[in-house]
């Protein structure tokens, strides 16, 4: 295996080598040598950091590959993208109606799968926005409440900032609001959770009719489905069990006025579904949004992972990279004992 590190956050050298120093004598043996990623500028300018790199730790670097704007890989789970501020628009194309739509998605702690939301910002004319502050969300037409590890810690996290009352007040006024997985748990009256944070029992936001219990075992499950008359799929991942005692039907939670909650992870990547929900929201939000009729989410994914693939067939030891995959690491790589002097 390599070790991947986004020199774009500095430090590559140290964390390259402090992760190996760190491992097990038996997991440094897998781990074969580095890939730079995100580099900006001349790569004869890194050279002499990669070769001491090597003298240091026995493992080359299998390639250098640049910096490239608008790259939209999914991202793992992390704090990155919490940050408030970060903005995600659609540069596929103009919006096809008179207006964009504004989507708000509260950076709860421990957000998880947030690139359900990544499906709205490959449309045309929707802007998505990362917040953390009751104020921002004035101006969005839809807010939604990603998925978390910390259901509870987000919900506390919430109330905390004043975006719980903020949430309030939008479902009161009509406004959309979405929940998804642990945002919808959120969104119910009451969560027993005595797993994850082992809080007990504990009061939701009350907008929808939803009551919550964490159990030990894990749903694992890929539904599929219809919803707003179109075929809709998805992935769910979660401990807690919601019994839905009202609302409208909506995938496998409800909906209560303009605020819907699923556990359905990823279901916004169905087009036909992602459509048919954001004229709901245009509508309920005054909008004169259209969605595109030709977004295809699937296509313009796998457009990403040409172009990174490409990057890494221009600037990678592909030859050196199949012979890994095929034959695994050398042998007789050396150990680097922690604390060894970099």
């Amino acid at each position: 295996m390599l070790v991947v590190g986004d020199i774009d956050r500095g430090g590559v050298f140290a964390s390259f080598f402090g992760t190996v120093a760190l491992l097990s004598p038996e997991d440094q043996e897998l781990v074969a040598g580095f890939l730079v990623n995100k580099f900006r500028g001349d790569v004869s300018l890194l050279e002499p950091g990669l070769d001491m790199l090597r003298n240091l730790t026995g493992r080359p670097a299998y390639g250098v590959l640049p910096f490239r704007h608008g790259l939209g890989i999914d991202e793992e789970d992390g704090l990155r993208v919490s940050l408030r501020g970060t903005v995600r628009e659609s540069t596929v194309a103009p919006p096809a109606g008179e207006d964009v739509l504004r989507v708000a998605v509260c950076a709860v702690p421990l957000m998880s799968n947030f690139t359900d939301v990544d499906a709205l910002a490959a449309e045309p004319g929707v802007v998505v926005r990362f917040v953390d502050r009751p104020e921002e969300l004035a101006d969005a037409d839809l807010v939604v409440i990603p998925g978390t590890r910390g259901t509870v810690r987000a919900l506390r996290w919430l109330r905390a900032r004043g975006l719980a009352d903020a949430l309030a007040r939008r479902a009161a006024e009509g406004r959309p609001v979405l929940g998804i997985c642990g945002g919808f748990q959120i969104l119910g009256e009451h969560i027993d959770d005595e797993v994850e944070s082992r809080a007990g029992a504990v009061d939701g936001l009350g907008l929808l009719p939803v009551r919550v219990r964490f159990a030990r075992e894990k749903t694992l499950a890929r539904p599929a489905g219809r919803a707003l008359g179109e075929r809709v799929e998805g992935y769910e991942i979660h401990h807690g069990v919601a019994e839905v005692a009202g609302g409208e039907p909506f995938l496998d939670g409800c909906r209560v006025g303009s605020v819907w909650g699923t556990h359905w992870h990823g279901s916004l990547e169905s087009d036909g579904f992602r459509r048919a929900f954001l004229r709901e929201v245009a509508v309920s939000a005054g909008r004169r949004f259209v969605p595109a009729p030709d977004t295809s989410f699937a296509a313009l994914r796998e457009e990403q992972l040409d172009r990174l693939g490409d990057l890494i067939e221009q600037h990678a030891d592909t030859d050196a990279l199949w012979r890994l995959i095929e034959s695994g690491a050398p042998q007789g790589l050396p150990f680097i004992p922690p604390g060894a002097p970099a």
